[in-house]
């Protein structure tokens, strides 16, 4: 496996799963973050933590909180805060590593729990974030004030799809920040994979270089 296996552990003594890839000459670090019922290596973000690092930035994929592979979106609700934790946890254990340009990249439901996390946390480590195909409309968005970058596929999901023009509208308030659909994309860019990598990567330089 590329990359190793780093354990955090939340305030309650639980410890959790991430994994961390070094990048060669890192440009930054990017905390990877997966969607509903999945896993850090589950394929796109198996391909997303490798790539990614392969470009130039360290990353440290996250294992989420999990519910049954049949729980619906709103039984997750109750584990937000759970996951913002691991979120910082995430962002404390990249400080370690000497790093300061730290940026989420973060898919579907793993999108929606960054979401929380960016409104609510007084940290200012994150200067950059990406989501892809989140589930819901982004929640008090005018909290935050980092490049923003919404990515979706033109056969994505239809709850993702759907609100598309509205946060486009939001992010518009945000500077840096940007909406890219990708044509005939999917919600798990099957065969886009590599495509998704260019628009992160180019859209990190972007923002981490105006900081410099």
């Amino acid at each position: 496996m590329i990359g190793e296996a780093q354990w955090l552990e939340q305030k309650s003594g639980h410890r959790f799963l991430t994994l961390y890839t070094e990048a060669e000459k890192p440009r930054g670090a990017v905390i990877v973050a997966h969607g509903r019922g999945w896993s850090p290596d589950f394929e796109l973000y198996g391909t997303l933590r490798t790539r990614i690092a392969e470009e130039g930035y360290t990353t440290l994929s996250i294992q989420l909180p999990v519910l049954q592979s049949t729980a619906i979106l709103g039984l997750y609700v109750p584990l937000y805060p759970d996951a913002r934790e691991r979120f910082q946890l995430a962002v404390d254990f990249l400080r370690t590593k000497g790093y300061k340009d730290i940026a989420i990249v973060s898919h579907s439901l793993g999108a929606t729990m960054a979401n929380q996390y960016l409104i609510r946390t007084d940290d200012t480590a994150v200067g950059a974030w990406v989501f892809v195909g989140i589930l819901q409309g982004l929640e008090e968005m005018y909290r935050i004030k980092i490049p923003t970058l919404d990515v979706y596929g033109s056969n994505d999901w239809t709850v993702t799809m759907w609100g598309a023009d509205e946060r486009k509208r939001q992010l518009q308030a945000v500077p840096g920040s940007d909406q890219v659909m990708v044509q005939g994309a999917k919600h798990f860019f099957e065969d886009r994979e590599e495509e998704l990598v260019r628009i992160v990567v180019a859209f990190l330089d972007r923002s981490f270089r105006k900081k410099r």
